[in-house]
């Protein structure tokens, strides 16, 4: 059975803020740890935001008890009431997520039988120590480094069967292809935005995250990857464009990886349009139907190497660059 951080901070910091406020002498100090449990959460933006609006909730909870019980009396109808009124209240001061939070509070006050100056002072200590423990407990985030890394392995790694799987298709030298890898790399891009997120809102003070954006490059990459699937399987066999487009994403195939080759790809896409526009025109339909689709791929597969050459400056020099330069 695997612990994560999130069970073992709230196994730890309960017990922490229960010993914490009966070390101070209050006596709803159960109150505490069930604070503490509640601000537990996966990242420091959300545990701050969090331990924001449960404070904020809380104290909107003190008022609102101490003048219904002491106006109604307390009876379980001024719990009704109280709940009535004070649950739209906190929608209001955008603060929802500290209903649960403030409901503590709330029968602290309805248990005591009558509010004194000491009791509301009492629940504000509860407050402090709860949310307080949560909140130094959530500082430390573990590094999701090694995770996003080991997506970012198996991400590419489909990537490169892909394109090697089409450059087989278009050549007829493997029609078993399942697709099995466009199925596991949708999976991996889900798993990755989700740790991305966590990941970049455990870094309050950080503009850019270079996961977030390699993550959603490949995303974009991995759209047009699955628009140039139906344009590959209709490619005839033994037009010479066709063939050099199957070397192509062979070689694109075994350049896959978080460097930026794409302009050296560019160039040669270039001059694989510039021969494509050089042949005659089409003269018969089934001719048309495959130039177009040879086009369209072409379009595409353009756009997937500008994805990735805007996502990061380029690892080689241009070819004009060379020429000038020799």
């Amino acid at each position: 059975m695997k612990i994560g951080y999130r069970t073992l901070k709230t196994a730890i910091g309960t017990p922490i803020a229960i010993s914490l406020a009966q070390w101070v002498g209050l006596s709803n100090f159960i109150s505490a740890g069930i604070l503490t449990i509640l601000c537990i959460q996966p990242s420091r933006k959300s545990s701050f935001l969090s331990a924001w609006q449960r404070f904020i909730a809380c104290t909107a909870a003190v008022v609102f008890s101490c003048v219904i019980f002491e106006l109604i009396g307390y009876h379980t109808i001024s719990i009704f009431l109280l709940l009535l009124l004070f649950i739209p209240a906190t929608v209001r001061l955008k603060a929802t997520p500290g209903i649960a939070s403030s409901s503590v509070v709330m029968l602290n006050l309805y248990g005591s039988g009558g509010v004194t100056l000491s009791l509301v002072g009492e629940q504000f200590v509860l407050i402090t120590i709860g949310l307080g423990v949560g909140l130094l407990l959530n500082i430390y985030m573990p590094s999701l480094d090694n995770k996003l890394k080991k997506l970012q392995a198996q991400l590419e790694k489909n990537f490169s069967r892909i394109l090697y799987e089409y450059s087989l298709y278009i050549r007829d030298e493997n029609d078993a292809w399942q697709g099995k890898e466009i199925a596991a790399t949708e999976d991996i891009l889900a798993e990755a935005k989700q740790l991305v997120i966590r990941d970049r809102d455990n870094h309050l003070l950080r503009n850019e995250h270079t996961y977030y954006n390699y993550f959603r490059m490949r995303e974009r990459q991995f759209e047009l990857l699955k628009k140039m699937l139906p344009l590959v399987t209709h490619l005839p066999k033994t037009d010479h464009i066709a063939l050099e487009i199957a070397d192509f994403f062979e070689r694109l195939s075994k350049a896959v990886h978080p460097g930026n080759t794409a302009i050296t790809f560019l160039e040669q896409l270039k001059e694989l349009k510039r021969e494509f526009h050089a042949e005659e025109l089409p003269e018969t339909r089934e001719a048309f139907e495959t130039r177009a689709h040879l086009f369209q791929l072409l379009h595409e597969i353009e756009e997937y190497l500008i994805i990735k050459n805007k996502f990061k400056k380029s690892d080689v020099t241009p070819w004009k660059k060379r020429k000038k330069e020799a």
